[in-house]
């Protein structure tokens, strides 16, 4: 668990998603790892997808060459390991996710349907089976907002245990404010509010006995929890959630306006 983990895009690799990962080895004195994985191109056409496929190892290989002068650029102490692996990309970063204290994946605004589902079925495939915490990057982190702040998503699931732990350690290490946002569907009674406020608020402070340091704010609003956490996340360093948010997760992964971080149970 000593490297920050990269899936690099052949096509395109994603800046904010390598921004992330370099910024997190720098800050934790971890090792950054930038892994491009060629899948298998089958068809009717063997010789067509021979040639497509050797096209494809060849950008990947530029692909991880570009980004690592780019990682050395920012971190002149950083020396990334790069791997180019023949394989499919989901079973690949999973398999390097089983050693790694994180693992990023950029997320771009698709063009094309046909995007859209290539891109949301590898981070989301990554995001409910990868054995460490998963940060997909889409929209940069709000560094410029006061407090410095990360927001963790509270849904009242056996999953919160891990993602509020790892916030807490997270806000320490970044001194941030951690924001503690627990949704409740419309429309609830002032008494549904209250109590659920009492029971979050003991939740947080029970997270935050064992780890004393950061400022801890928690909140219930009303709303539909997509919506609201990512209207919270437009000022936030980063968005937080257990592994258990199912379709909650997939919708953030694409309407969060800052990292999306899922966090698997301990």
């Amino acid at each position: 668990m000593n490297a920050v983990v990269v899936g690099i895009d052949p096509h395109r690799p994603s800046v904010p998603a390598l921004l992330w990962a370099a910024d997190e080895a720098a800050r934790r004195g971890l090792g950054l790892r930038l892994v491009a994985a060629v899948p298998p191109l089958g068809g009717p056409h063997a010789g067509d997808a021979f040639s497509r496929h050797r096209t494809l190892r060849e950008r990947a290989e530029s692909a991880l060459a570009s980004t690592e002068d780019f990682v050395r650029e920012l971190h002149e102490n950083l020396s990334p390991a790069t791997e180019l692996v023949d394989g499919p990309p989901v079973a690949v970063l999973r398999e390097r996710a089983a050693h790694a204290a994180f693992l990023v994946v950029g997320s771009r605004r698709p063009s094309r349907p046909a995007d859209a589902l290539s891109q949301g079925s590898v981070s989301l495939a990554l995001t409910a089976h990868a054995g460490c915490p998963v940060v997909v990057v889409r929209e940069p982190e709000h560094t410029q907002a006061r407090p410095r702040t990360l927001v963790v998503g509270v849904g009242g699931s056996h999953a919160d245990e891990a993602a509020v732990a790892f916030a807490v350690r997270e806000a320490m290490i970044r001194r941030a404010r951690l924001r503690a946002v627990r949704v409740r569907p419309a429309p609830a009674t002032d008494e549904d509010l209250a109590e659920c406020r009492r029971r979050l608020a003991a939740y947080t402070a029970d997270r935050a006995a064992r780890h004393p340091g950061p400022d801890i704010v928690a909140e219930v609003v009303s709303g539909h929890p997509v919506q609201q956490l990512a209207f919270v996340s437009r000022s936030a360093l980063a968005l937080i959630v257990g592994r258990g948010g199912g379709s909650t997760v997939r919708g953030l992964l694409h309407g969060a306006g800052c990292p999306v971080i899922t966090v698997p149970p301990s």
